[in-house]
């Protein structure tokens, strides 16, 4: 007889603990980034879709600006409270219950019979986007740990600025193809599955964070923020459609009397031993203080390129939002491609100022582009310039959190967290009414819609273009050195 080899079976072998790991944390990492999703998806869909709404619900075209102000108002006022509340009772809380509230004012909003009802639940998505926003960058720092938090701000970043212009693309594409007879009603409604989606993962993955029960809300500064930010946010966000009339300078100035107050109040406050809601040990950090000075310029140029192209392709161009959207796909495939490529090459400062200068020469190609086409524009010889202007942003969106974020202690991350939500808040309705602001001007000296739109464009992306450079040179100025790594 002949011995038969003994069949060896294999038992499947468990996943290794980094890999289990790993898996966890880019699954809680999701319930995070979809938070960020509700709210750059919201912030622009009422721009595309309010003719629609105006024929449903009624309503003049303040209402149609309100239902943009609304939000962005009350998200600017709330956001550099609830980073303090996420340190006093908890991120994660904060964040689920602002996340469960935004999907339930997106319940209100989809089924909306009044164009009031609607305004109110739009201004009910702000303030709860404003209690889940701040939470974000905490929790990442959670959940990353040292190895991790580099490609997690990575991802952050290039999800931020690609949300922002898919917000007009998905509006576009939901208002033509007229979901289930939906029509407008599908740009609320595609957040109840998304929300869900993001407090189930977030509930069963997010880690409970230990809440300060120690920390004393400063409800003084905070009624002085609210005004501040309100003073600030309101005549950029209304005061181009008003004409800039005097009403609009003089909140300004009032928003700059009130950053006055706001900083000798909280400073008077730590000098007191009480907790500020803005610690200012921030302010004596030089990667922080860069790091926001760098963000707003870039969020005031790069924020408002939807809405420049967006008035573009369907008021000049004549497209309807659906075929509008597809032609703004190249920059968030950009996006996506800046992203991982220059993450694989460069890292930190390096990274930041490469992406900033493809940034800038992308939005010069538009200006070029736009200049040489003239009235005979097809959309397409855009997209080449929008493919480099994206890969720039992708490469440096990730930088710009980690150099904002990566070196806080664990007490300084609300107030930061508040701080760089609302400059985005700031810098993306400053750009848009800056840059809206000039297009319109320009545009109206052309007797040729068409014409002067892309004009009126053309500066407008001009505009674009001074802004990242001066991004670029506050960089390359005030970043240290010394993160600098190929």
């Amino acid at each position: 007889m002949s011995a038969h080899p003994q069949t060896q079976i294999r038992k499947p072998q468990a996943a290794s603990p980094d890999r289990r790991a790993s898996r966890l944390f880019w699954v809680a990492f999701a319930a995070i980034l979809i938070g960020e999703v509700l709210d750059l998806l919201d912030s622009l869909v009422t721009t595309v879709a309010g003719p629609s709404i105006l024929r449903d619900l009624g309503g003049s075209d303040a209402l149609l600006q309100w239902l943009s102000a609304g939000y962005t108002l009350a998200m600017a006022g709330g956001v550099l409270i609830g980073g303090r509340l996420g340190d006093r009772f908890g991120r994660r809380r904060l964040f689920l219950i602002g996340m469960a509230g935004f999907t339930l004012a997106s319940v209100i909003a989809a089924v909306s019979p009044t164009s009031e009802a609607l305004l109110a639940a739009r201004v009910a998505q702000g303030l709860l986007g404003a209690l889940m926003l701040p939470q974000s960058m905490g929790l990442i720092r959670d959940i990353a740990g040292p190895e991790r938090l580099r490609a997690a701000f990575g991802v952050f970043g290039v999800t931020l600025t690609a949300s922002a212009i898919a917000g007009p693309i998905v509006a576009g594409f939901l208002v033509d193809a007229d979901i289930f007879g939906l029509g407008w009603r599908a740009i609320f409604a595609i957040n109840i599955p998304l929300g869900i989606a993001g407090l189930v993962l977030g509930r069963r993955f997010l880690p409970a964070s230990s809440p300060d029960r120690s920390l004393r809300i400063d409800v003084l500064g905070s009624l002085i923020a609210l005004a501040m930010m309100i003073a600030i946010v309101f005549p950029l966000v209304e005061g181009r459609d008003a004409g800039w009339p005097w009403w609009a300078f003089a909140l300004l100035g009032l928003g700059v009397v009130l950053i006055g107050s706001f900083t000798v109040q909280q400073r008077a406050r730590a000098a007191a031993g009480r907790d500020p809601l803005i610690l200012p040990s921030l302010f004596g950090k030089r990667d922080f203080v860069a790091g926001i000075a760098v963000s707003l310029a870039f969020f005031t140029a790069f924020m408002s390129s939807a809405f420049v192209l967006a008035v573009l392709f369907q008021i000049g161009l004549g497209l309807s939002p659906l075929v509008a959207a597809g032609w703004m796909l190249p920059q968030a495939v950009g996006m996506i491609i800046g992203f991982k490529g220059a993450g694989r090459l460069l890292s930190g400062r390096r990274q930041l100022l490469v992406g900033f200068a493809v940034a800038g020469v992308g939005q010069a190609l538009l200006v070029g582009v736009l200049l040489w086409q003239g009235a005979s524009l097809q959309p397409w010889w855009l997209a080449p310039a929008l493919l480099i202007a994206g890969a720039g942003a992708g490469a440096a969106m990730g930088p710009i959190f980690e150099v904002i974020m990566a070196r806080l202690d664990e007490a300084e991350t609300g107030s930061a967290s508040g701080i760089l939500n609302a400059i985005q808040q700031v810098g993306g309705a400053t750009g848009v009414a800056a840059i809206g602001t000039v297009l319109f001007a320009v545009a109206a000296q052309y007797a040729d819609p068409l014409l002067g739109v892309i004009r009126g464009a053309t500066w407008a992306y001009g505009v674009s273009v001074v802004l990242v450079a001066a991004a670029l040179g506050l960089a390359a100025k005030l970043l240290p050195k010394s993160d600098q790594s190929a």
